[in-house]
C-alpha cells in the first residue's frame, strides 16, 4: 500500500545511537514496491530503461514516487547536478545542469524549498543566490576535494604575497573562499572572467589543471593554486591513448579539470554543459567522456544511438546523495544550509559579478 506524505512524516524513525546523535536522524526505512507504484512510475522508468536494469527499478520506484509526491506538498524544487545517478537526474529532478546553472535557475522558481542534489559548495551557492529560501542538502558530508583544498585564510595569505593581483575563484569553492575573492568563474567562462579583469596577471584558484588550461587560452599570466579534483586527476593520457589505439574511430572529450596529458589526447575539451551539448550535436558512434561516470549514464539515456566507452571514475561525495536520503531530507526538512550573513553578503558579490559579466 502506498504511504502518503503525511504517513511518511509520521513514521520517520526517531534518532537513536551515535549516528542519530551526530546527524539528528536515521535513514527512512525501506519502502514497498506495489502495483500502484509500478503503474504510477512507468513513464519515469521509460526515461531510464536503457541504463537501469528492470531488476533495480523496484528498489528505486517507491522512493521516486514518494519524493515526487512530497516535494509538491512541501513546495520544493529538486536541483540535480550532472553527476547525479540516473534515477535522481531523470526521475525526481526539476532542474538539472552544472552547479551554477542550478543556482541561477533556482532563482526563477516560486518554490519555497530547494533540495540540492550535489555537493556542499553547490548548496552554498544556491543559498547565496536564494537567501530567502530554505536550502537543504540530503547529506551534509557530501564534500569536494577542490573546495577542501583552500580556505578563506589561504586567500588572504595569497593577497599578501601578491598585493594588487586580482583573485578569481572557481565556483567549486566554499562561501568562505568566495567572500575573499574578486570574482567567481565556471569552467565554461573561466577565460572570459580572467580577461575581464584587465590585469596582466591573475591568481586563479583552486584547480591547478583548470588554471593550466586557461593559461593555454589567454596571454594573462595565471598564478595557480595546487588543488585537484580527485575524480578527474585519476585519468591519464596513456589510458586514453590505449582506447584510441584499440579503436581509432573513437572520439574523446574531456573536462578541463583533467591533467594536461589527458587534454592533449582529447578531441574536445569543455565544461559539463558543453560536453553534453557536443555529444548531442555531433552524435559520435563511440565516445569516451572523460569525467564522472554518472554523467555518461545521464547523457546515454538521451542519446541511445551513441555508444559510451567508460573509463569510469566515480565521485564518492556525489554518491552520498541517494533517493532514500532525498526523501528523508524532505520528510524531516534537514539538513539545512546556513551561511553567516557577513560571509554571505561578500560571497554573493563575487558570484553576482560573474553572473552579470557581459558575454
Amino acid at each position: 500500500m502506498t504511504r502518503t506524505a503525511a504517513e511518511l512524516r509520521g513514521t520517520l524513525a526517531r534518532p537513536r545511537g551515535e549516528a542519530a546523535r551526530r546527524h539528528g536522524r536515521l535513514p527512512m526505512p525501506p519502502l514497498a514496491y506495489t502495483d500502484e507504484i509500478a503503474r504510477a512510475t512507468a513513464p519515469l522508468y521509460a526515461r531510464v530503461a536503457t541504463i537501469i536494469p528492470p531488476v533495480e527499478w523496484p528498489f528505486h520506484a517507491p522512493y521516486v514516487h514518494a519524493i515526487n509526491q512530497l516535494k509538491a506538498e512541501r513546495n520544493a524544487v529538486i536541483l540535480a547536478h550532472n553527476y547525479m545517478t540516473p534515477e535522481i537526474f531523470h526521475c525526481v529532478a526539476d532542474v538539472v545542469g552544472d552547479s551554477l546553472q542550478l543556482a541561477i535557475e533556482a532563482t526563477k522558481t516560486d518554490a519555497e524549498v530547494i533540495v540540492q542534489c550535489g555537493v556542499h559548495f553547490m548548496a552554498e551557492t544556491s543559498k547565496l543566490l536564494n537567501p530567502d529560501k530554505t536550502v537543504l542538502i540530503p547529506d551534509m558530508d557530501a564534500g569536494c576535494s577542490l573546495a577542501a583544498s583552500i580556505t578563506g585564510a589561504d586567500v588572504r595569505a595569497l593577497r599578501e604575497a601578491y598585493p594588487g593581483v586580482p583573485v578569481v575563484a572557481y565556483v567549486n569553492t566554499s562561501a568562505d573562499v568566495k567572500a575573499e575573492v574578486d570574482i567567481c568563474c565556471t569552467s565554461s567562462n573561466a577565460v572570459q572572467v580572467v580577461e575581464s579583469l584587465g590585469a596582466p596577471r591573475v591568481i586563479f584558484l583552486p584547480d591547478e589543471y583548470l588554471a593550466k588550461y586557461v593559461q593555454t587560452q589567454t596571454d594573462v599570466e595565471i598564478i595557480a593554486w595546487k588543488g585537484h579534483c580527485e575524480v578527474h586527476e585519476r585519468f591519464t593520457g596513456a589510458e586514453l591513448r590505449a582506447y584510441r589505439e584499440a579503436d581509432p574511430s573513437i572520439r574523446i572529450i574531456a573536462h578541463p579539470e583533467c591533467p594536461p596529458d589527458v587534454l592533449a589526447e582529447a578531441d574536445f575539451t569543455g565544461s559539463t554543459a558543453r560536453m553534453i551539448d557536443w555529444v548531442k550535436r555531433e552524435h559520435p558512434a563511440r565516445v569516451v567522456m572523460v569525467t564522472e561516470c554518472s554523467m555518461a549514464d545521464n547523457v546515454a539515456a538521451e542519446t541511445p544511438d551513441v555508444k559510451f566507452v567508460r573509463p569510469c571514475n566515480l565521485c564518492p561525495h556525489m554518491k552520498r546523495i541517494t533517493l532514500p536520503k532525498i526523501l528523508d531530507s524532505l520528510v524531516s526538512m534537514t539538513e539545512e544550509v546556513v551561511i553567516d550573513p557577513a560571509i554571505a553578503a561578500r560571497a554573493r558579490r563575487s558570484v553576482e559579478r560573474m553572473i552579470n559579466l557581459k558575454s
